[in-house]
């Protein structure tokens, strides 16, 4: 998988820009609050219509502007896709593949794979599960169009029914209505139960000899899937808990309750594991995806780290450049120095100030 080119038209603090990218790596450099990881944004939203900042559309669109067009061509297996993406203000925005517009978004999943590595990730391990239940969720839409489907019904079913309940509280006549949304919790939450389940079990295959390799063969990693409940005591908890929920206003169970857990030699990282540890599991968990991402689809991923490397020890940076060799990457830092002591290629650098983007050569030269 290959992202060949992009362009962006009032896009963020981008008035217009076009780039090209190398099949291998790509850096960007510049001071901070320039524009770099705006690029990153695009090309993740245009293979995932989602920002990986939890923007929203309006948001990304230039100030003054109404709309926002993205164009990236990207190469799978030897086939080329343009993908259209306009951003609206108070519209939902616009997609067309080899122009073509489709419906759903889940026409454009699959197209193209990318792993994101950003410096919030590092707090995945220790933050809230909410980060966890996302990590698994954008990366199995891109992997799973089944589980697209599931999850998108899934979470209306969960807002339909934490409507009723709200509105129950003043009317008990509406509950009469509730095994509905209860059949369709348990129908398509079931069916995400499954996969989450699959998904955890396959990375765990992964993660554990990436882990190994990282900590020198110390320690031991296992990840374990934490579902709020098993799909075949669903239906029951709701029924159980319905009382319960009406008071809270929310529904108790569900797959939108779950997490994730990280353990070595028994200790639960998220709680008791050091900082160092903490960032150790999180690069692991990022070069998991990117070998899962190869399983499943047979091809490799495009790789985004977003100033990640400030964020690392020299160890662990030499770990995650020795791993990338053989992806596409595209990489955001404020300076050359870590790339260039470490020896590591650079096949094209792109010097990114005040929105304007201009190609160079590694000594800083523009071309």
């Amino acid at each position: 998988m290959i992202i060949r080119s992009i362009d962006l038209q009032n896009f963020r603090n981008y008035k217009f820009l076009h780039m090209d990218f190398d099949e291998k790596t790509n850096i960007l450099y510049g001071d901070n609050a320039q524009g770099k990881t705006n690029i990153l944004e695009s090309i993740y939203l245009s293979v995932t219509t989602k920002s990986h900042r939890g923007s929203r559309d309006s948001e990304m669109i230039s100030f003054g502007e109404e709309e926002a067009h993205i164009k990236t061509i990207v190469t799978k297996k030897n086939i080329d896709y343009r993908i259209d993406m306009h951003l609206k203000k108070n519209k939902s925005k616009g997609i067309a593949i080899n122009g073509v517009p489709i419906k759903k978004s889940i026409d454009l999943y699959g197209i193209i794979n990318t792993v994101l590595f950003s410096p919030e990730d590092l707090g995945i391990i220790k933050n809230g599960p909410a980060g966890r239940r996302r990590f698994m969720d954008m990366e199995l839409c891109q992997l799973d169009r089944i589980y697209v489907n599931s999850l998108v019904n899934y979470n209306k079913a969960v807002d339909q029914r934490n409507r009723l309940l709200k509105d129950a509280y003043y009317d008990k006549s509406l509950l009469d209505t509730i095994e509905i949304w209860d059949l369709q919790l348990v129908k398509y939450g079931s069916d995400v139960i499954k996969i989450r389940r699959k998904f955890v079990s396959e990375l765990n295959e992964i993660i554990k000899k990436i882990h190994a390799r990282l900590t020198g063969n110390i320690e031991n990693l296992i990840v374990e899937y934490e579902p709020s409940v098993n799909e075949d005591e669903f239906l029951y908890q709701l029924e159980k808990s319905r009382e319960r929920d009406i008071r809270m206003k929310m529904t108790s169970y569900g797959p939108h309750r779950d997490d994730i857990s990280f353990l070595t030699d028994g200790i639960d990282i998220r709680k008791y594991g050091s900082q160092g540890q903490q960032r150790t599991t999180a690069l692991s968990l990022k070069l998991a995806e990117i070998e899962l991402v190869k399983s499943v689809t047979g091809d490799t991923p495009i790789l985004l780290l977003d100033d990640v490397l400030s964020e690392l020890d020299s160890n662990r940076q030499n770990y995650l450049l020795g791993s990338i060799d053989k992806v596409q990457t595209v990489i955001t830092c404020t300076g050359l120095d870590e790339f260039i002591n470490n020896r590591f290629s650079i096949n094209r650098v792109f010097r990114v100030s005040n929105g304007k983007v201009n190609e160079e050569n590694e000594s800083g030269g523009i071309k």
